[in-house]
This record gives C-alpha cells, sequence and structure tokens, in this order.
C-alpha cells in the first residue's frame, strides 16, 4: 500500500509538471531568446525555464507551505516539513531553444534526504513518467492506458546501446568526448539526446541499455534515477558512490558494472 504522504507527493508533482509542461509547451514565443548564461555562454537559460519554476513552485507552496525547494533555477528553500522538492523545470534547454522535441519537466520529491517520488513530462513525446519508492515505474503514453516500465535485459557490454550528453565548459566536454571516443568501439553505439531526465526514462522504459555523464546537478537526475531504479535499472556514480556531480551513470544489470569499470578507466570523472 502507498504510503499516503508518498501519495500525496506524487498527486502534486504530476500536476505541477502537467502543468509546466502545457506552459512550455503552448506558451513558447516565436521569438524565444536566451534570458540569462550559466557555466559558459552556451549554457542557456531561457524566460520560459523561470517562468516554468515559478508555476511550480507557486503550485506547491500552495498545497505544501512548509516544504523546501531545490531548483536549477534559483529556488533554494530550506522548508521545515522533511519534504525537499528537486526540480529541473526545462530539462533539455538547448533543444527547446532550437525547436528540437527531447526536452522535459523533471520533479522528484525527497523525504529526510531520501528521493522517494519522481516525475518526468515530456510534452513533445506526450508522454509522462512517474515512480514511488518500492511501487515501480510507470508511464503514460499514445499507448493505452499506463504501462508498467520494465527495463531491457542485459546484452553483452559490445551490444548495448548507451547515451550520454556533453558539458557547456569547453575544456570539460573535449575530455568528454575524449571518452565517448574511447567506448565507442567497445558499444553498439553512443547516443546524445540532450535530456539527462528523458535519459535515465529511456533506459527505464527498455530504450537503452545505459547512460553515463559527468557534470549533472541533483535536478538533473532527481526523478529520473527514482524511475529508473524502480524499472530495475543500476544508478551509481564512480565505484560504491551514488550518482553525483562528478559522474552519473545508470544501466541495466548487466551493464552497469562494466561500463562504470570502463568510466573509471577512461577517467570519465575528471578532466
Amino acid at each position: 500500500m502507498t504510503d499516503p504522504l508518498h501519495a500525496e507527493l506524487l498527486q502534486l508533482a504530476q500536476e505541477a509538471a502537467r502543468r509546466a509542461g502545457t506552459l512550455l509547451r503552448d506558451g513558447r514565443p516565436a521569438d524565444l531568446a536566451v534570458a540569462r548564461t550559466k557555466s559558459s555562454p552556451i549554457d542557456v537559460v531561457t524566460e520560459m525555464d523561470i517562468a516554468a519554476e515559478k508555476l511550480i513552485t507557486d503550485l506547491i507552496s500552495e498545497h505544501r507551505p512548509d516544504d523546501g525547494f531545490l531548483g536549477e533555477e534559483g529556488a533554494s528553500t530550506p522548508g521545515t516539513s522533511g519534504v525537499r522538492w528537486v526540480i529541473d523545470p526545462l530539462d533539455g534547454t538547448v533543444n527547446y531553444l532550437y525547436g528540437l522535441p527531447t526536452w522535459s519537466v523533471s520533479i522528484a520529491a525527497e523525504q529526510d534526504g531520501e528521493t522517494v517520488v519522481g516525475v518526468v513530462v515530456a510534452p513533445m513525446r506526450g508522454e509522462t513518467y512517474h515512480a514511488v519508492r518500492g511501487g515501480g515505474a510507470w508511464a503514460t503514453g499514445a499507448w493505452e492506458g499506463e504501462r508498467k516500465l520494465t527495463c531491457r535485459p542485459s546484452p553483452p557490454l559490445e551490444q548495448a546501446l548507451v547515451s550520454t550528453g556533453f558539458n557547456y565548459v569547453t575544456g570539460v566536454r573535449t575530455h568528454q568526448a575524449e571518452v565517448a571516443g574511447k567506448l565507442i568501439p567497445l558499444l553498439r553505439d553512443i547516443r546524445r539526446g540532450g535530456s539527462a531526465a528523458v535519459d535515465l526514462c529511456d533506459l527505464a522504459a527498455g530504450r537503452l541499455d545505459g547512460y553515463y555523464e559527468r557534470g549533472l546537478n541533483a535536478w538533473d537526475y532527481g526523478a529520473g534515477d527514482l524511475i529508473a531504479r524502480e524499472a530495475g535499472a543500476l544508478t551509481g556514480g564512480r565505484p560504491g558512490e551514488r550518482p553525483n556531480p562528478a559522474l552519473t551513470v545508470a544501466a541495466t544489470p548487466g551493464v552497469f558494472a562494466p561500463l562504470q569499470r570502463l568510466l573509471e578507466d577512461f577517467g570519465a570523472w575528471h578532466d
């Protein structure tokens, strides 16, 4: 039976993500411009990132005023309830800026530091993913009804399709390209979608065998990490670590360890 609090958090996350996704999809101006940059001139924030985060935090605060927030676009309050919301209002901003469809809204809820609810909405796909800790991972989309997600059976590493992403800081992305170049001959192929949350959900849905990336923040992987794990995937960072900004790795059980070892050998976590 789902914990009543977790059920409440899930319902609220789904509603907030749905509304933000609708705002982003239907409210995107034709002359969308960059509002500011972050780590580099190509690491952009649009006015819609900011508007979507405000929509989410306002809605959640209306229902749960004592909760804390950690949001990519600046929402940061500690709260007093033991619940913290980890929000990426627009994961895949560059895709969104260019009119590419792979972007998402990601909302996770933590209770006493552990992620208990995750919701990812991919509006241009018409898909929504969600998980509650211990309750499996689920999705709705073009298919009929709600579908329980299960990651693919693990292939040999040389037959694994793995996704990754690249940082916006030139030195970091150059190193990431070198790591990818070493990996490609050892895998079926590498994909680069542009939204970490979508990549993790694609792993959960059986569309990928693995995913890794350096430089992610908690809001990038918070919801997707739970969804992938609840679908049967393994997730972590460097050996013995949880996902973190140095390295995030997620894969089917048979692919996870050999992929993680290669990433450690190739120094995927440092310049």
